[in-house]
């Protein structure tokens, strides 16, 4: 059944939840009037489905923009040159399955010390068929471990960098597990297309518990899948969810996204072990960028 949230802003808001892991499709507003309190009314719908889809908007680069700005600093993408007017602003576009398609699972830019907060896309022209996204709820990841399992993963870090971009000399580390800074829930923070190795592991080690956290995290039960039409906006919590675009169909897609500047991501707690760096062998190839990262971050020889 279709509900409206519980508050005077958005009270005629048609709320529609999309499946029993995430997503909402929300109907009653026009984006281009929002203003700071339906800013609020939307953060709250996305700290309990956290993905939203509002179709029949249509905004133009101009208000796009400024919807975005109701959330927080939006920032140009760091490993992208899209020679783009508006720097916080770009649009990309694929025909027939080839192109600007994001289809392997990912959070947006974790090979970066500050990943993206949020992102607001607009699908401008969509296929007749195909195309569509999917999500997946970290939360959900992280809670259907079992209890080894999670005490394992909030002991480690991970290392990811923009080899997917052309860029595999930017590097970050991040918790495996991090605490959500405003819900305080705890969330699993590994994905296929940006994180390449736990920092506190031999590479053997890391490649079997990464292939198993990433396919896990990505099981249909975690999962919404979303159809597009000409004129929805999307907008997902980058901190708690993956998200990964399926690259079947002809025709074109474009779309044109702004995201909203990155936070920290916090873990549960420090490490709890120290980085794995095996003495030098032939098996040290594995280890090179981790240890190019400690020293440049930590000055060490």
């Amino acid at each position: 059944m279709a509900s409206a949230i519980d508050s005077n802003v958005g009270k005629d808001w048609d709320v529609r939840r999309l499946t029993g892991a995430l997503g909402a499709e929300v109907r009653g507003l026009d984006l281009e009037k929002a203003g700071p309190a339906e800013a609020d009314a939307i953060r709250d719908l996305m700290a309990e489905h956290l993905v939203l889809f509002f179709p029949e908007q249509h905004l133009t680069p101009d208000t796009h923009i400024a919807f975005g700005r109701l959330f927080g600093k939006l920032e140009a993408h760091p490993n992208l040159s899209l020679d783009a007017e508006r720097p916080e602003f770009f649009e990309l576009r694929a025909e027939g399955g080839s192109g600007a398609i994001a289809d392997e699972w990912h959070s947006d830019l974790t090979c970066e010390e500050h990943p993206s907060v949020m992102a607001i896309l607009h699908m401008v022209k969509c296929p007749p068929y195909g195309g569509d996204t999917m999500w997946a709820n970290m939360y959900k990841a992280y809670e259907g471990l079992s209890a080894p399992m999670k005490e394992l993963c909030e002991g480690l870090t991970a290392l990811h960098d923009a080899h997917a971009h052309g860029k595999p000399e930017n590097v970050a580390v991040h918790p495996v597990v991090r605490v959500h800074p405003v819900t305080g829930r705890k969330s699993l923070f590994v994905n296929e297309h940006f994180t390449r190795r736990i920092v506190e592991m031999g590479h053997r080690e890391s490649e079997a518990l990464l292939g198993f956290l990433t396919k896990w995290a990505t099981q249909p039960d975690f999962t919404v899948r979303y159809h597009w039409t000409e004129g929805t906006i999307a907008m997902w919590d980058n901190r708690c969810t993956q998200h990964c675009v399926l690259s079947d169909f002809d025709g074109e897609r474009v779309i044109q996204r702004v995201t909203v500047m990155g936070d920290e991501p916090e873990g549960v707690a420090p490490p709890r072990w120290a980085p794995h760096l095996k003495p030098f062998s032939a098996a040290s190839r594995h280890d090179r960028q981790l240890k190019g990262y400690i020293d440049a971050r930590f000055g060490n020889d």
